[in-house]
């Protein structure tokens, strides 16, 4: 009986420890008849929610997991510190690891803003090579063809940013002006909450995060809980279609405020793409 005890115990455990340290790859195909054909087959992996978790010494699990993948571009969507145990050195171990397999993008989420630290943040992102998209956009040119990829700084920046206006008119201003729905266009921003908006200004792929997976996924339900979308959260995995938007959402890395994933195992997403 004892025996039998300790053997379900230790099997929990294990489950758990990989719920919480295994690195999980989805795979995600996405068709646009907007793609240039030089972008056929073009990867594109997604980090997101990193919280200054360690996956190994020098964050060599996941870079490992990144350089298994054969990724074109690397896109970023926020959080790679944690605000309320604040440690841009771990961060910086991923990054430096991470522009030596391909170039990468950031958007910055809630957790850079809340540190108190963003500016610091983004010079350290900027110095080791990163493209930092807060507010703007890019073209990404592959072949004789190019795609646009825009970023939006975190919406809770704009909330504190721009005094008494209403800070969702602003952060919709700012996707107007970003906005080319002539050519196809990848959009980064950290919160899915948003999609409604997002489609609204015609971009064709979203990537987000933030919802950290619904933190606890359970079978035929899905994740029980998200910031921004409250119970039974409708956008905290995989990918979503309105009209002529895809959004793709990251389960994330790391923990923040609750220190447990069940049945949500960290998560990197790659997104191949391919013209109809």
């Amino acid at each position: 009986m004892m025996w039998g005890i300790m053997a379900l115990i230790l099997g929990m455990a294990i489950v758990v420890y990989y719920e919480n340290n295994g690195i999980t790859v989805t795979e995600i195909a996405y068709s646009n008849a907007k793609i240039p054909e030089a972008f056929e087959g073009y990867r594109i992996l997604q980090i997101s929610d990193l919280h200054n978790k360690a996956f190994g010494k020098n964050q060599k699990r996941l870079l490992q997991a990144i350089e298994a993948n054969n990724p074109d571009i690397i896109v970023i969507t926020g959080d790679i510190i944690d605000r309320r145990k604040y440690d841009l050195d771990t961060a910086m171990e991923f990054i430096e690891g991470a522009v030596k397999i391909t170039d990468v993008y950031f958007v910055s989420g809630n957790h850079e803003v809340w540190s108190g630290r963003y500016y610091e943040i983004i010079k350290a992102l900027q110095d080791h090579g990163v493209t930092v998209l807060e507010d703007q956009k890019t073209q990404i040119v592959n072949g004789s063809d190019k795609i646009t990829i825009v970023g939006v700084a975190d919406y809770y920046f704009h909330y504190h940013g721009y005094g008494n206006e209403d800070p969702m008119i602003k952060f919709k201003n700012i996707l107007n002006n970003l906005s080319d729905a002539s050519g196809f266009q990848i959009l980064l921003s950290h919160r899915p909450e948003f999609f409604e908006l997002y489609s609204e200004v015609k971009v064709d792929l979203i990537f987000s995060g933030h919802a950290h997976g619904g933190q606890f996924r359970l079978p035929f339900i899905g994740g029980l809980a998200a910031p921004g979308q409250g119970l039974l959260p409708e956008y905290t995995s995989g990918a979503h279609t309105k009209d002529n938007s895809t959004l793709v959402v990251s389960r994330g890395l790391g923990n923040s405020i609750i220190p447990l994933r069940i049945g949500n195992p960290p998560e990197v997403v790659v997104v191949t793409l391919s013209a109809e």
